[in-house]
């Protein structure tokens, strides 16, 4: 698996409803439904890239004003280590296990972060993998939590919003209950308090060392209530059904000004206002039967979108020079991620394997078609290049 690789879990889609009316009051956001969050004053929308072309610490610093001229406000970056003993490799897919790192570790990127004057080009999230998660719930989490603080402290340094959350299980079935070492012996309401308490803690080590960050996952408990077919299933029989319970103890201890996003993957192939609209019902009222306490959730919880540009691109190909062959064409990407911005609280991030907005070894059969670029100024026109 490539190191930036990214893959796709579920595509679900819903019948079209009514969109809840809105009303604004005293720079707050409301949904008149008493099942909807209640929004934070900044909801300036931003869009981000987050694809194989995700970059170093070291790339950010180097080429950050050319990734200002394109139409993100952002990226999801990797941090990468220097240990003294001589061996380097990545931080972001190591940092859940046995190992501790420490800021000696990270010095190249902590510099590379202090570094940055990003200007509009400032929502860069520090990706932080649930890799290579080979550890039992039950086990020594010194080393996680630890890293979790140090991962913290780095997208702090950077003036970074926050982290990205990838809790994909890419290596060890971190969430899958019927997966743990000890799941013969011990019933799923013990690993469900377990991961309760690793939620609290792995929360309270990224907001004790970024007090009020924002917290980017990749999924929330949307994933875990798509796999239950929306309540039909136990969350036991699933293979996220521990992340409920998990995120059930982030949302506990998240203190004022802290924020958790459902990056909502499942939106990577939608084409229609409807199932932007029915994935906003689906989050903030449909899937509250598997949260712990809903009113905490209403209050730090937040909804944004992913698209995959180049959705598909193994089955039907990816074409630069004839787009009308792609997933996507560029006409309905920009009607994808209008309908994306409009419905989000604030954020829409950009998905691609084949195409790269930016790559240390650019090629034409990389590079981004001009269509499309057009199509994220359209959708996005505040941050036109």
């Amino acid at each position: 698996m490539a190191m930036c690789e990214k893959e796709p879990l579920l595509e679900s889609e819903g019948p079209p409803f009514a969109r809840c009316a809105r009303l604004a009051l005293l720079g707050f956001l409301a949904f008149t439904s008493s099942h909807d969050h209640v929004f934070a004053a900044d909801t300036e929308k931003k869009l981000i890239e987050f694809g194989w072309d995700e970059p170093s610490t070291a790339f950010l610093a180097t080429n950050l004003q050319s990734m200002a001229r394109t139409p993100f406000d952002g990226c999801v970056f990797h941090a990468e280590y220097k240990a003294r003993d001589g061996s380097h490799g990545s931080f972001t897919w190591e940092a859940w296990g046995a190992r501790a790192f420490n800021e000696a570790d990270l010095s190249g990127a902590l510099a590379d972060l202090k570094s940055l004057r990003p200007g509009k080009f400032k929502w860069n999230f520090l990706r932080f993998n649930t890799t290579p998660a080979r550890l039992d719930w039950f086990d020594d989490y010194s080393a996680v939590l630890s890293n979790a603080g140090l991962a913290a402290r780095l997208a702090r340094a950077g003036n970074c919003p926050g982290i990205l959350f990838d809790i994909e299980q890419y290596e060890g079935p971190l969430f899958d209950y019927r997966k743990q070492k000890d799941a013969a012996n011990k019933s799923w309401e013990l690993y469900a308090s377990q991961a309760r308490t690793r939620g609290r803690e792995v929360m309270q080590a990224f907001q004790s060392n970024f007090p009020g960050s924002r917290i980017f996952l990749t999924f929330g408990y949307s994933l875990p209530w798509s796999e239950t077919d929306h309540g039909k299933n136990s969350l036991a029989e699933c293979r996220y059904g521990l992340l409920a319970p998990f995120l059930d103890g982030m949302i506990e201890t998240a203190q004022a000004g802290t924020q958790l996003i459902d990056g909502y993957e499942i939106s990577y192939g939608y084409k229609s206002d409807a199932q932007f609209i029915n994935a906003r019902k689906t989050v903030t009222q449909d899937l509250l039967p598997i949260v712990r306490d809903a009113d905490k959730y209403r209050a730090v919880g937040r909804l944004a979108f992913g698209l995959w540009l180049d959705r598909d691109w193994r089955t039907r190909g990816w074409d630069p020079a004839d787009v009308s062959k792609n997933y996507f064409s560029p006409e309905e990407f920009a009607a994808s991620a209008t309908a994306a911005l409009n419905e989000c609280d604030e954020f829409v991030w950009i998905y691609t394997e084949s195409p790269r907005w930016w790559s240390p070894e650019p090629s034409p059969k990389t590079a981004v078609p001009t269509a499309y670029l057009e199509a994220l100024s359209k959708a996005h026109p505040r941050r036109s290049p």
